[in-house]
């Protein structure tokens, strides 16, 4: 049986506990392990940046498996974003190691009195000294603690973090990004600068399961609906998503951009220079990329689509090399290329609104200095206009006031991600509900969007084929709740989403077979469940930090300026245009939910969940 860790920085107390296998029945792990340490723990009285607040790291059951794709982990607290809860998940091999060292999470509480690091190997851990490690960047901390214990996985945070910016990241294998929500931040807040994990323990797994796990790697390795990212990694969608509107530019000004051709698929692997895969992963879609002449000459892994929207035609910048760079930038710093990018994106326009103006910055559109400079001064919180943004779109248009809330894409105070709320409707509402904020990857509802036809067919046989219009507000609350519950189920379990939701190459059948191989008896809808367990349970975590119907909303933009789509990615006559109607597509999904008008889940559905 593995266990939980629980290290107190105040105290440099360490104590190893059994993981409840009840809580694991009922929660899966990972994700729905510490969705549940945090309700129990974390009350609305404790302050995100308080050393009250919870620290856990978690990884699932099939993290390191041998199961395609177990390669993720969680890291959970009480967001400084958004007051309430949050988490981010990163893959790499850091989660895997976690699992091998023999632990489902590890918890940190309280503030350490200098910079620390936490030491794992097996089953030793201590804190010891890092005061030599503040202030050096994310990829000078990994190696110099690769360096000095050989064989550990490393997560660390950066600059941003140590200065606690509200959307810092925690980086792990160099440029792998627990990104979303702020966690960089409250690692900060405890001036843990660093975890380095060591695992060396064979896991002893049931033959019927590794076989099972065996097959299932081919399966995926050769699966069709994966062929794009195994072509491209996810720049391949780049293309797809100007075609249809779907490509935010402009801080969601438009929703297609001319250059996009810069920066797709085939003009990332142009620059590549190889293939990474996470531990387990036959897919291998992530690439390493290089810039070799110039100002920003740099080699970096990625990047992703999310932080090619958020650097690119967010900020409408068309140069691919200062993109990679900024990319560099944001993961050594150790900052959510995502929100970095709509944070740059909302100053822009508010300068281009007269609302804005800045001394050191021209605040252009698509000035590559105001790109990379504003990284820099964000991360080290210096000048006003980097302390200023270095709160995020919410904090920083509540501070300037008057107009500029207006301009601040984000839901819960976090920026949202890289989908066009008026033509990608499901992700819209998803962005809107999500419980840790403005979030693709809560739902990830490719189901319409993407077209998965066969999926579809099995999930929804009496909606098919109208499930698949995503262009339309009805139905789509239908895909988001499955959605929301399979996502639940894969990150609890420690899985790529890229095998799951984003594809369905795994279906929920698939992972209920992986758990009944390893002595866990369940079926596919007792899996789902489970999920529908996690969401309802972090739900009650917001509802008793004062979060409600108030906060399912969406910017302005959205729902009043309609989407003018044209052909020939933003060239050509306009096709069509759009608006989303969130009011409707969130009724239905409070009601098909069981929850009441507020938003809040109605006694009998926490009864039927055991969460009374």
């Amino acid at each position: 049986m593995a266990k939980t860790l629980l290290i107190d920085l105040s105290t440099r107390r360490i104590e190893a506990r059994h993981t409840d296998r009840e809580i694991l029945r009922k929660y899966l792990g990972g994700r729905g392990y510490a969705a549940r340490l945090l309700a129990d723990n974390v009350g609305p009285e404790i302050g995100a940046l308080a050393p009250e607040n919870w620290l856990i790291f978690s990884a699932g059951v099939l993290a390191g498996s041998g199961w395609p794709a177990g390669s993720r982990y969680c890291v959970s607290a009480k967001s400084p974003a958004t007051g309430a809860y949050g988490y981010a998940h990163s893959g790499g091999h850091f989660g895997p190691a976690l699992q091998l060292a023999g632990y489902d999470a590890l918890v940190f509480r309280g503030r350490a009195d200098r910079p620390v690091y936490l030491l794992v190997h097996d089953e030793r851990a201590e804190v010891r000294d890092a005061s030599d490690l503040w202030g050096r960047d994310t990829h000078e901390t990994e190696l110099t603690l690769i360096d000095r214990h050989p064989g550990a996985a490393v997560a660390s945070i950066g600059i941003a973090g140590e200065n606690q910016v509200l959307y810092a990241s925690i980086m792990n294998d160099l440029n792998r990004a627990a990104g979303r929500s702020g966690m960089g931040a409250v690692m900060g807040s405890k001036n843990l600068k660093a975890l380095a994990v060591i695992g060396t323990r064979p896991r002893e797994l049931p033959r019927a399961f590794l076989d099972l796990a065996r097959r299932q790697v081919s399966f995926v390795g050769g699966h069709g609906n994966l062929g794009l990212l195994r072509k491209y990694g996810t720049p391949g969608i780049v293309g797809p998503k100007n075609v249809i509107g779907d490509l935010p530019a402009k801080n969601h000004q438009l929703v297609q951009f001319p250059d996009a051709d810069r920066m797709d698929g085939e003009a990332v692997r142009a620059v590549s220079v190889r293939k990474l895969a996470c531990y387990g992963c036959p897919v291998a879609c992530s690439r390493v990329t290089r810039v070799d002449d110039g100002l920003y000459r740099c080699l970096l892994e990625g990047p992703e689509y999310e932080t090619i929207d958020s650097l690119g035609p967010m900020v409408w910048n068309s140069r691919l090399d200062v993109l990679i760079y900024a990319n560099l930038l944001c993961n050594r710093y150790g900052l959510d290329t995502i929100s970095t990018g709509v944070v740059i994106a909302f100053a822009m326009e508010l300068k281009q609104r007269g609302l804005l103006s800045d001394d050191e910055f021209s605040l252009e559109w698509g000035d590559p200095d105001t790109i990379i400079g504003l990284i820099k001064a964000i991360a080290e919180k210096r000048g006003g206009l980097g302390r200023l943004l270095a709160q995020g779109v919410k904090g920083a248009a509540e501070e300037l006031g008057g107009e500029a809330a207006r301009y601040a894409m984000h839901v819960k105070g976090v920026e949202l991600p890289r989908q066009e709320p008026r033509i990608a409707k499901t992700f819209g509402l998803g962005h809107a509900v999500a419980n840790r904020g403005a979030d693709h990857l809560y739902g990830l509802p490719t189901l319409d969007l993407a077209g998965w036809k066969d999926a579809a067919k099995k999930l929804f046989p009496d909606l098919y084929p109208e499930i698949l219009d995503y262009s339309k507000e009805r139905l789509r609350a239908n895909v988001l709740v499955f959605s929301e519950h399979y996502c639940a189920v894969v990150d609890a379990l420690g899985v790529c989403k890229f095998t799951a939701n984003e594809t369905f190459a795994l279906m929920p059948e698939d992972f209920a077979a992986a758990l009944t191989a390893m002595g866990e008896p369940i079926g596919p809808a007792d899996l789902l469940l489970a999920g529908e367990r996690i969401i309802n349970l972090e739900r009650m975590f917001n509802v008793a930090h004062g979060l409600d119907v108030a906060e399912d909303v969406l910017p302005e933009r959205f729902t009043r300026e309609a989407a003018v789509v044209a052909a020939d990615g933003g060239r050509g006559e306009v096709k069509h245009t759009s608006l989303c109607d969130l009011e409707s597509m969130r009724t239905d999904y409070y009601r098909i939910r069981g929850w009441d008008d507020r938003g809040v889940p109605r006694a009998e559905k926490l009864r039927e969940l055991g969460l009374a």
